[in-house]
């Protein structure tokens, strides 16, 4: 694993609680990597030909391939044992947080109240949470990310920062930042003359990759955007304390309160499969709104599109859809991406679906290898 990146915002581990954590991490390695190939070997000489025999054809998709499964002693206790790790990092990350939340706050608020802010944070505390988040406790976070739990939280950001670091096992780098150096790489092999003055990140969580782009483009202003108050104090406070000027407020990505044509590059990084099928077309809709002429949006996600990969395969992939509190996963795989944003008003031969490599490597803390799919159009 990749040595994980510190700064001043982040909680602290004792010994024990390091040491449970990298058990956790350790699991997860063995179940993904020792037990996980397996469920391929289950399939190919017991699910598929019992299904064949009955229906004189494969399992057509994702869908009948799950039925299948799921009644499969070998793929059920796969299925736990990744449940179970879910658990842990949660309750796990969740001890090491609350043990010293009172002081995480604390120092939130100092970074926010100093003299010598780089950054600024503006929040929205009567924000309406959409139901695709208010009512599911995304990635088995009891309340989610955008409940406080205390005045002036920042528990959930606490929790996510190093979360996504055992999660993805290292692969998404010290700071978890690897799609924000991504897509700039990406941007400058593609669009070498591209310069943008003005960046929005959607989504931005704690702002692992948001950061990337004040490096990338020093002479932008850089803003983020998020629905959960709890990750947005924390990114604040941790921008500070890594030296970055960010922009964070409290906005949801379908209607934010930024002027028409505002931002030259507009970013996100795993958000979409967060949200829902209306989302979608919504954020795309007001990508193009914000977005100057000869801007660009770019989404990344997982590299995964149902129709292009076999149905076992994207059953393997739709595990979050079904067991990890991420409902809309499956869905966005099986849409056409190109629709959105062409509803939203860019021109059909403006729109991309391209991939791009990750910084970091691939990793079996991570779906879909070495790439990440860059969707998004030009205005």
């Amino acid at each position: 694993m990749i040595q994980q990146g510190t700064h001043a915002m982040m909680a602290t581990a004792t010994h024990d609680e390091d040491a449970q954590m990298k058990f956790v991490t350790a699991l997860k390695d063995h179940v993904a990597t020792r037990i996980g190939p397996g469920n391929r070997v289950v399939y190919e000489k017991v699910t598929e030909p019992g299904f064949r025999k009955r229906h004189g054809r494969a399992p057509k998709d994702r869908h009948e391939v799950h039925r299948e499964m799921r009644r499969d002693q070998r793929w059920q206790m796969f299925g736990s044992l990744s449940r179970l790790y879910q658990e842990l990092k949660q309750d796990g990350g969740g001890a090491i947080v609350s043990r010293q939340i009172g002081e995480l706050n604390d120092r939130a608020r100092r970074f926010r109240d100093s003299n010598r802010k780089l950054s600024s944070l503006r929040l929205n505390l009567a924000l309406d949470i959409p139901r695709y988040q208010a009512d599911i406790d995304i990635h088995c976070l009891p309340g989610g990310y955008h409940t406080d739990r205390s005045p002036d939280d920042v528990t959930a950001g606490a929790m996510y920062d190093p979360g996504v670091y055992y999660f993805a096992m290292g692969a998404m780098g010290p700071y978890n930042e690897d799609m924000g150096i991504a897509i700039p790489n990406w941007l400058r092999a593609t669009r070498p003359g591209f310069k943008p003055k003005r960046i929005l990140d959607m989504g931005c969580t704690v702002g692992h990759c948001t950061i990337p782009y004040t490096d990338a483009y020093p002479d932008a202003e850089v803003h983020a955007i998020d629905l959960a108050a709890p990750v947005l104090r924390y990114a604040h406070a941790r921008a500070e304390a890594m030296g970055a000027a960010v922009h964070f407020s409290q906005q949801n990505a379908e209607q934010t309160d930024f002027a028409d044509s505002s931002f030259d590059l507009i970013v996100s990084h795993i958000l979409l499969h967060e949200t829902s099928f209306k989302a979608v077309y919504a954020i795309m809709k007001e990508c193009h709104r914000l977005l100057r002429p000869g801007g660009i949006v770019v989404h990344a996600e997982a590299p995964v599109r149902n129709a292009e990969i076999h149905p076992f395969e994207a059953f393997a992939h739709d595990w979050a859809t079904h067991y990890n509190a991420e409902p809309f996963w499956g869905t966005l795989h099986d849409m056409d991406l190109e629709k959105p944003a062409r509803e939203a008003g860019f021109a059909p031969d403006k729109i991309f679906i391209d991939h791009t490599a990750k910084h970091y490597g691939g990793g079996p803390g991570l779906t879909g290898g070495g790439s990440w799919l860059l969707y998004g159009a030009e205005k």
